[in-house]
């Protein structure tokens, strides 16, 4: 890519589709870790667990990896 050449934000679709690639392996990794530690816990405490672990997990280490991966991609 030349150097004054910059890629656009990801459209709506493309970073849904983006958000799902991250949260779906996410949460799933975190069920299979910790289903059985917290499987005595109400659902909404559960969640509420899940959510706080996987929130930065998705944004921090996930989602800059995507988009970097994206304009990698775009770029070609």
């Amino acid at each position: 890519m030349s150097p004054d050449r910059t890629i656009p934000p990801p459209s709506k679709h493309q970073l849904a589709f983006m958000i799902w690639l991250a949260v779906f392996p996410t949460l799933a990794v975190l069920n299979l870790a910790l289903g059985g530690p917290l499987a005595g816990l109400p659902v909404v405490v559960r969640t509420f667990v899940l959510a706080t672990i996987a929130v930065p997990i998705v944004i921090y280490g996930l989602m800059p990896w995507l988009h970097r991966l994206r304009a990698r991609l775009m770029s070609r």
